[in-house]
């Protein structure tokens, strides 16, 4: 344990008020109905370490998505949210399950969030949709938060007992339903710059009978965009960062290109790389050559950051509504639906044009040459691709900015009966249900080229001019030489569809099944069928290759899982010395899955209950995950990632061996990823254990300082195996450079040209390795006596990474405490949540503290990598406050609330290596204080 993080987290604890107060004894430890188990019984309470969050927690944290909340929780790990503009180049990941766009998923442990299984009232919710692919994880953002009363975090592997995808746990949302009355939520806030304004409004109403209950809610969220050109963090890392200054893909166009001469010494051993003078303008938009071009360098690169967002615009509008109608003694009908519209857009810089052989597109792009004939190609001779002609960059700033538009529908509908019998004096819990549900993307793209067009266009003059509707192309004239008539033949709308489907058929069954003499033998089991299909159809320009991005073909599979589990809990001991209670619990999961055939997971767990202080508990456990309809069966396709090749101005032996020439420069760090499903992926498999300790002392009772006391200590390790990923791109292109062999795995689908340029990179998914991972969660729960002017209550939660390494390919790599491709792993996080009640009034602080982590760094020459030496540079550790004050009015009716969080202005660290804005935006806040009200009326 690293004693700096120790003493940090006391540090952080004693920041919180001390207090002394008069003594109203100890209080017995909070018992809820535990997630992680299919037992109604309340011996099984304590077994498994759970974290409940009240909607009170919900409501103090000033954020107005259940995702936003998770994701500041000490066990989360990084992952997509709506800081995070994940559109555009991204494309397709290399899981085939698209980018996320507008999405928020939820991690534990840094598992990811295909490894987490949310779950609304027990049951699976649908994965998402993002109009670029088929999901692999639950969107968030399509559970309102007024639907909900409490969220169970199951941080334990639990396949067992939910079936697939439950690896690092469980996500259990509760819906309100003990609700009477109308109730209103009204909320709006805004960042101290003015901008990034969000507002929301909920209506409740719920009514009960003697036999009868219901609630519904309607929803409505607004969150308005931040401007990447509004925070001076997102110009990082462009300013004086050598390559990743921009793009060679600019306004005024660059060309590499081979010359009969040197053109008066521009085209040294007569190659040309060369630009226009920013800003220049040339008589009917031609510039001469060579009199009007310069050398290209890297101060003619584009700034491609002002045109990003660091907080995407999402609109959500959510209707739930649920009933439960006693139709006879001991039988319930109940019946529940949810729908939810988002509507969500994403923005990148004006897309750019390359073409020629070194541009690296992987499609049509790279075939391209320029005709002499063109009226405005300034060289009088013809451009050939792979002959003469290498590289054009051009971003047309006339198209604007590329937009995508996500209107995502989601559908959940489901009906059940629940009931109860006797047998001798035992009773018999029994339910069965059903619940349909689907969710569906559209995502429409403006700003994009159409490339065959645009081949057309500076292709022989004959076969424009065969076309009616084709119109000459102007790439060398620089900015405004592009006029809307070009614009309108070489600029479609592209419309992209996604679908994810999940249909559900379970009936369980529990009881006690007899008195043994440690107390009742319980046990539950139950059968389940799941039907999941899903498709992904982009628009038919992007089927033919003819776009000018990212390019896929249509992607559709379904498969078919049944299920039986059983789950037992055996009393061991009870009432003797040393035992207060000592439970053992046992479950099996058998099931067939379509696609891989049948299998089965198993989980031991052990509670031991020595005296009223202590509780100790441990499990080990089988886990799998099955492969998405994505990862199974999602088609060729592309992503395009930043990456640094370690040969560029740097020829090694290693690099001459794998083929890259001396003098070699990387032109274009944008490099496209082949990716795509695999069919014959197997499950991930795992084994995780768990060891705890739940400690309410007795030297706290008597005291006149305490209420309530508790600590709780969780120790995990989780070992998977058969893990489904793609060898991250810099990763594999660091290590292929790094063996200078050009059969090694890693450099297997990299291909070069002969100038050295990386001309495609092949990156398909498969069970490639594993990962272990380790850690512990510590937490402290603390409440005071009413002091006559009031109380308060501190909770203090604390998770520490010891391990997490990953396996590829035989090589194995420990990434805690690093920053790697838009993900971090901390070691060490820490929230301290203080609340005081006094009177009328209600005041919050929560300090969010984030451990420093280590990313590589390339720009050692530029001065920006605080570690040199090593190649590295430190994002450091980050504190964030909160704060909120609450007035009830009559009797707490209604409510006012004020807050604002990152309270002291907090700025996230810079990245260096994160592929957008200068910081990650899956751990960090966005840069500024948020400032919100908020007013509440309850029946």
């Amino acid at each position: 344990m690293n004693i700096r993080r120790l003493g940090i987290a006391l540090c952080l604890f004693l920041l919180t008020p001390a207090v002394h107060a008069q003594d109203e004894g100890r209080a017995e430890l909070e018992r809820v109905e535990v997630t992680g188990s299919r037992i109604r019984q309340a011996n099984v309470e304590g077994l498994n370490p759970v974290q409940s969050i009240s909607r009170q927690d919900l409501e103090r944290s000033g954020l107005r998505n259940i995702g936003d909340f998770l994701q500041q929780l000490t066990v989360s790990g990084s992952t997509i949210n709506t800081r995070f503009n994940s559109s555009g180049n991204f494309g397709f990941p290399p899981d085939g399950t698209g980018v996320g766009a507008g999405a928020t998923y939820a991690d534990i442990h840094f598992l990811g969030p295909k490894r987490v299984l949310v779950l609304v009232d027990g049951i699976r919710w649908v994965n998402d949709s993002s109009g670029s692919g088929i999901g692999a994880a639950t969107d968030l953002n399509t559970i309102p938060m007024a639907m909900v009363d409490r969220i169970e975090i199951l941080k334990d592997g639990a396949s067992a007992i939910y079936g697939s995808d439950a690896i690092a746990g469980v996500i259990n949302i509760i819906t309100r339903k003990d609700f009477e009355g109308l109730g209103v939520d009204a909320y709006y806030g805004a960042y101290d710059e003015g901008d990034g304004e969000t507002a929301s409004a909920d209506i409740i109403y719920g009514l009960a009978s003697e036999r009868a209950s219901m609630f519904v809610s309607l929803s409505h969220f607004d969150q308005r965009e931040v401007s990447a050109a509004d925070r001076e963090q997102s110009f990082f890392p462009v300013p004086g960062t050598g390559v990743t200054q921009g793009s060679s893909g600019t306004p005024q166009g660059r060309f590499i290109f081979l010359n009969p001469d040197d053109a008066g010494g521009l085209c040294p051993e007569n190659v040309c790389n060369l630009t226009t003078p920013q800003g220049s303008s040339f008589p009917g938009g031609i510039p001469s050559f060579p009199d009007d071009f310069i050398p290209f360098s890297d101060e003619e690169r584009f700034n491609f950051a002002p045109f990003n967002m660091v907080l995407t615009p999402s609109r959500r509008t959510s209707f739930f509504s649920q009933m439960n109608v006693e139709v006879a003694d001991n039988l319930e009908f109940y019946l529940r639906g949810l729908y939810n519209y988002r509507r969500s857009v994403n923005r990148a810089a004006p897309e750019p044009i390359f073409l020629g052989s070194d541009a690296g597109t992987g499609g049509l792009g790279d075939l391209v040459s320029i005709d002499a004939t063109n009226p405005y190609n300034p060289f009088g001779f013809t451009l050939e691709s792979g002959v003469n002609f290498f590289l054009l960059g051009r971003r047309p700033l006339e198209g604007g900015p590329r937009i995508f538009e996500q209107d995502v529908n989601t559908f959940y509908a489901g009906a059940g009966l629940r009931g109860m019998f006797m047998v001798g004096e035992n009773t018999w819990h029994w339910d069965v249900n059903a619940a349909d549900s689907r969710s569906r993307a559209d995502q429409t793209t403006y700003g994009s080229y159409n490339i065959r067009r645009i081949a057309n266009a500076v292709g022989p003059l004959a076969d424009c001019e065969a076309d009616p509707a084709c119109v000459p192309l102007n790439l060398f004239g620089g900015v405004g030489s592009i006029t809307q008539d070009m614009l309108e033949y070489i600029q479609p709308v592209l419309h992209d569809l996604s679908e994810n489907r999940l249909r559900i058929y379970s009936a369980n069954i529990t009881a006690d099944l007899m008195d043994l003499p440690a107390g009742p033998l319980a046990f539950a089991a139950g059968v389940e069928r799941r039907d999941l299909s899903g498709f992904y159809r982009p628009d038919a320009l992007v089927v033919a290759g003819e776009s000018n991005g990212v390019p896929s073909t249509a992607t559709s599979g379904s498969y078919e899982v049944d299920e039986v589990y059983v789950e037992t809990v055996v009393p061991l001991l009870a009432g003797v010395a040393g035992v207060q209670q000592l439970d053992l619990s046992i479950a099996g999961r058998w099931f067939d899955y379509s696609t891989f055939g049948s299998d089965s997971t198993y989980k031991l767990g052990i509670m031991w209950r020595p005296t009223d202080q202590w509780l100790v508990r441990a499990s080990t456990a089988e886990g799998f995950r099955a492969p998405g309809i994505g990862e199974l069966f999602g088609s060729a396709a592309r992503f395009d990632a930043q990456l640094n090749d370690p040969c560029s101005g740097n020829v090694t032996a290693n690099c001459t061996a794998l083929g890259v020439p001396d003098g070699y420069e990387q032109i274009n760090p944008q490099i496209s990823i082949t990716t795509g499903g695999n069919p014959d992926l197997v499950p991930e498999q795992s084994d995780s254990l768990m060891f705890g300790v739940v400690y309410s002392p007795e030297w706290a009772v008597g005291r006149d300082w305490v209420n309530r006391l508790d600590f709780e200590l969780t120790w995990y390790e989780h070992d998977i195996s058969d893990s489904i990923q793609a060898i991250d791109a810099q990763l594999q292109l660091n290590e292929c450079v790094a063996s200078g062999d050009p059969d090694s795995p890693f450099c297997q689908g990299i291909t070069r040209t002969p100038t050295g340029q990386i001309s495609s990179f092949a990156n398909r998914l498969t069970n490639i390795g594993g990962v272990k991972t380790s850690g512990f969660d510590f937490n402290i729960r603390y409440a005071s006596p009413d002091f006559g002017w009031g109380n308060f209550t501190i909770d203090w939660y604390n998770s520490f990474l010891d391990e997490y390494e990953e396996e590829l390919l035989g090589q194995r790599n420990n990434i805690e405490g690093r920053e790697r491709a838009d993900r971090s792993w901390p070691e060490f996080q820490s929230n301290v949540l203080t609340t005081f009640y006094v009177g009328s009034w209600n005041f919050g602080w929560t300090m969010r503290y984030i451990d420093a982590v280590m990313e590589e760094c390339t720009y050692a020459e530029f001065g920006l990598c605080s570690h040199p030496a090593s190649g590295e540079n430190e994002l450091d550790a980050t504190l964030y406050n909160d704060l909120f004050a609450t007035y009830n009015f009559g009797g707490g009716r209604l409510s006012v609330t004020l807050g604002v969080n990152n309270a002291l202005d907090e700025d996230p660290p810079i990245c260096l290596s994160c592929s957008l804005n200068g910081y990650d935006a899956s751990t960090y806040d966005l840069p500024g204080r948020f400032y919100y009200l908020r007013a509440s009326w309850r029946p």
